[in-house]
Parts: C-alpha cells; sequence; structure tokens
C-alpha cells in the first residue's frame, strides 16, 4: 500500500513538473516573438498605401498579442499569443515586400491559414456593380494583404485585395452575404472573368487549398482576421472563456 501511494505522488510531482516546464517554454516562445515584432514595428515605416496599411495591421497584432500575454496563465493561452505575434510578423513580410527589400526568413505557418492556400495570379471581378481585384503581389489597385484564413467556413488565399472584404463579412449577418458573393465572384470558376485564366488560376492559386479548407480542425483556426475560434468565445472571447469579455470577440480583433 506503501509502495502504491508513493508511486502516485511520485507521478503527480512528475505530472506537475511537466506541464509546469510546457507552460515555462510556450511562455518564453511567445515572448520571442512577440518581442521580434515589436522590433520590426517600431523599425519599419513607408509612405505607399500598401506598406501603411501592413504596418497598421502588424501594430494591431502586437498590441492585441501584448493584451494576451499579459492574460495568459495556460500553455494554450500563451500558443494563441504566439499565433498573433506570428500573424503580425505576416503583416511585417508583406510592408517589406510592398517597400521592395528583403521579406526576411520565412515563418513558422500560421494554423489559422492552414489549407487556405495563396493567390499566384491577378484576377479582377465585379461583384453588384462593384469592381474588386486581388492578386500575389501589392499594387496601387491592391493596398490590403490577408494572411489567409477562414472566412464564413471557408478558405480565402493570401494575398493584395483592392479593399479588406473579409472584415464586415465577419462583422455579423449583415456582412455575410456580400462577403460571400466576393468570395464566389473571386475564387468560383463559375463565376470567374475567362480573360483571366481563371480554370487554371484557381487550382494554381489556391494550390489545393479548397480541397483541404474544408477538412481539419477549424475551432482551432479562427485567429486573427478569420474571427470565431479560439478568440471569439474560447480562451480570450467572451462569454464562457477564460478571460470573459475580452478584446477578440470576432472580425479584426
Amino acid at each position: 500500500m506503501v509502495l502504491v501511494v508513493a508511486a502516485v505522488v511520485w507521478f503527480r510531482n512528475e505530472s506537475a513538473k511537466r506541464r509546469q516546464r510546457e507552460l515555462g517554454d510556450a511562455r518564453a516562445e511567445a515572448q520571442r516573438w512577440y518581442e521580434r515584432l515589436g522590433g520590426q514595428v517600431m523599425q519599419l515605416h513607408g509612405e505607399d498605401p500598401a506598406v501603411r496599411q501592413a504596418l497598421a495591421d502588424a501594430g494591431e497584432r502586437y498590441t492585441a498579442a501584448g493584451s494576451q500575454l499579459e492574460q495568459s496563465r495556460t500553455t494554450r493561452q500563451f500558443e494563441l499569443a504566439r499565433e498573433t505575434s506570428l500573424e503580425g510578423l505576416t503583416y511585417i513580410r508583406a510592408a517589406r515586400t510592398a517597400m521592395g527589400i528583403d521579406p526576411g526568413p520565412e515563418l513558422p505557418a500560421l494554423a489559422a491559414a492552414r489549407g487556405a492556400g495563396q493567390l499566384t495570379k491577378e484576377r479582377t471581378v465585379d461583384v453588384q456593380g462593384q469592381v474588386l481585384k486581388a492578386g500575389p503581389q501589392p499594387g496601387r489597385d491592391t493596398p490590403y494583404y490577408y494572411p489567409g484564413g477562414h472566412v464564413q467556413g471557408r478558405p480565402v488565399p493570401s494575398g493584395w485585395y483592392s479593399q479588406p472584404w473579409w472584415k464586415p463579412a465577419l462583422a455579423g449577418a449583415a456582412g455575410a452575404i456580400g462577403g460571400l458573393l466576393i468570395m464566389d465572384a473571386l475564387f468560383s470558376p463559375a463565376f470567374a472573368d475567362p480573360g483571366y485564366g481563371f480554370d487554371q488560376g484557381y487550382q494554381d492559386g489556391f494550390q489545393d487549398g479548397m480541397d483541404q479548407g474544408d477538412q481539419g480542425d477549424m475551432g482551432d483556426q479562427g485567429m486573427g482576421d478569420a474571427g470565431g475560434g479560439d478568440y471569439a468565445g474560447g480562451d480570450y472571447g467572451g462569454g464562457g472563456g477564460d478571460f470573459g469579455g475580452g478584446d477578440f470577440g470576432g472580425g479584426d480583433f
């Protein structure tokens, strides 16, 4: 009996130590990416609209990640703070690209962008009389970068867009219909402008993302612009989360 009790105590102590190590590692990893993002946010400046917008989005993620780090108490929460910093760094890479300088080293893949793919061809569509453009590179007509994610449960590839149409699409029912129409027009061959080679561009642009986008764990992918997921009602959201009434109740933070 004494041996059994001793074994149970030892097991619990080891489990507690392991959890503490994991928590410390997650905290250090989140802090590392947060500090890297902060350094880039403070150093980079630009007047081009695409640069300014990407840096503004990076700054928002930096603020959000700092708030998360202050509130984090669990390994999962530190992982989410890390993801927010990484998303901010994707905007930094986008800003550096728009400035015509080396974007820097590759980053770990964003969980929220899993299966979304990336644009490889320029495209222009008309949605209810409104012209929308998208492409793989920044330009005068495409100053808004999106790092890839899921909007209304559908994958949206990373790339540059003429307007941030995903924000109102995430804001609620009023923007949902418009967002769906835009996604159909931009990403569905049935609605696409044949003059831009959409049959091939659709396959290339998504890089098999559509086949993957409807599968897997969507709950943990709702981060950043994609809204929902752990930010909307989980570890940081309002209503039932660890931090009720948090800053991440949906949309673009």
